[in-house]
């Protein structure tokens, strides 16, 4: 618990000195926005299975070729999850996530993939499973799904974290749609932090074990323990790349910053995954502003 508190005390430090260095950088703020956009996509469809590299990713939406076939699923895989990332950074904070809300950005992630389903929940009886959790009755979908925001509205007076990783397990636990949830899920969990003046966050596809294990967790025992872990880092992450741009810091590669410091780099990359030094990971690369 102590841990837990010790990262929601980080996380709002961050975002102080965030807002005290970010005035009149919205420009460079947007950049960093823009440049994201591909990473946050080739993440969250890596956790998904995709196949596809993060220069292919940026490829794809570059509309450069690619040196393989791939399918025409996976380019509009590419296309539609990048469309909603930029979409939700300009968006979200002009209206309150609703399910009016999240159908809609279901429906643009999955139109030319699955028009069928595209924009709708399940219904009658389409059951889906994950691993070895069957989803909810169609039928419970819409009262859950209410619940769920109506909790995470409700509890305000708690840390952002902690409802964001509650928010995002039932989401995933209710498994509201045919496809795309998981997509869907990380995506709501950037509006919320967006429309709360936080700065978005993503989760790596590194880190997918983990991320599974917190959903285990929350089958099994009804814990949110490990998702705030991972939400937690996660939101240090981006807000440690954010303000060595905004501070106007040097960014070196970790690989560089032991050597010139004549430190270990296995220790200092142990360091950097428990966020405990200030290094972020920009394109799959650990580094640090100095």
């Amino acid at each position: 618990m102590a841990k837990i508190l010790n990262v929601f005390n980080k996380v709002n430090s961050l975002r102080e000195r965030f807002y005290k260095t970010s005035t009149g950088k919205e420009a460079l703020l947007q950049l960093i926005a823009e440049t994201e956009v591909a990473e946050q996509v080739y993440n969250s469809n890596a956790i998904e299975n995709s196949t596809l590299t993060l220069e292919e990713t940026e490829k794809i939406l570059l509309q450069i070729d690619l040196d393989r076939y791939i399918t025409e699923r996976e380019i509009f895989e590419v296309k539609n999850l990048a469309r909603v990332v930029s979409y939700i950074n300009t968006r979200a904070k002009e209206q309150e996530l609703s399910l009016e809300v999240i159908l809609s950005l279901h429906k643009m992630l999955i139109s030319n993939i699955r028009d069928e389903i595209a924009g709708r929940f399940r219904n009658n009886n389409e059951f889906v499973r994950v691993g070895s959790h069957i989803a909810p009755n169609p039928k419970e979908i819409v009262d859950r799904l209410e619940k769920m925001l109506s909790e995470y509205n409700a509890a305000n007076y708690e840390n952002i974290i902690k409802r964001i990783a509650k928010l995002h397990l039932i989401f995933e636990y209710t498994h509201p749609f045919c496809d795309g949830n998981g997509r869907i899920g990380r995506v709501i969990n950037n509006y919320l932090l967006i429309r709360e003046g936080f700065v978005p966050i993503n989760i790596k596809f590194i880190d997918r074990k983990k991320y599974y294990e917190a959903f285990k967790e929350f089958d099994e025992k009804g814990a949110t323990t490990i998702m705030e872990e991972i939400v937690g880092r996660a939101v240090t992450n981006s807000y440690y790349k954010r303000l060595a741009y905004l501070e106007g810091k040097k960014i070196i590669t970790l690989v560089d910053y032991a050597k010139n410091n004549k430190l270990s780099h296995s220790n200092l990359i142990n360091k950097a995954t428990r966020q405990t030094v200030e290094a972020f990971l920009e394109k799959n690369v650990w580094k640090i502003g100095v």
